[in-house]
């Protein structure tokens, strides 16, 4: 969220259920294979993700929310607000899960990589982050790739 200038240092709620819903929009609009970062369409190769009547790709989005910006959930109406444990937004896809992190969100992302293998996008301005996800195998970019998408 600090990627940009929305006011996410006064309301962190506010800015994380704008992110949350900026990419539920994204999921179901979906990206062209084109949009991925290069290390990551590699994986077309060997793993075809669904696709929509359009050809776009509707990939699976996990958004982490840690602190204040977990509050976004009460926002959300999400009830269950004790754990790690993925939630859906949306009643209509499965598209868009929310992690709302009751430690470190770093911890958390790396968690739900290693969970996946290492096939993930990882999405994020730390440094120190990008470097634990690329360990995993994970393709790790800056906040821009998604900004863009968005």
């Amino acid at each position: 969220m600090g990627a940009r200038a929305d006011g996410w240092w006064k309301d962190r709620a506010g800015a994380a259920l704008r992110l949350c819903r900026e990419v539920t929009v994204l999921a179901r609009r979906g990206l062209p294979a084109s949009e991925l970062p290069p290390a990551a369409a590699a994986w077309l190769a060997t793993e075809a993700p669904e696709t929509g009547p359009d050809g776009n790709l509707r990939p699976e989005w996990l958004l982490v929310l840690e602190g204040r910006a977990r509050q976004a959930a009460d926002l959300l109406s999400i009830q269950d607000r004790s754990s790690e444990k993925a939630l859906f937004l949306g009643e209509s896809d499965r598209l868009v899960r929310l992690v709302l992190a009751t430690g470190s969100g770093d911890d958390a992302i790396v968690q739900a990589v290693y969970g996946l293998q290492g096939r993930a996008i990882v999405a994020t301005a730390d440094r120190e982050l990008r470097g634990r996800c690329a360990q995993l195998g994970a393709v790790a970019v800056g906040p821009g790739w998604l900004l863009r998408l968005l």
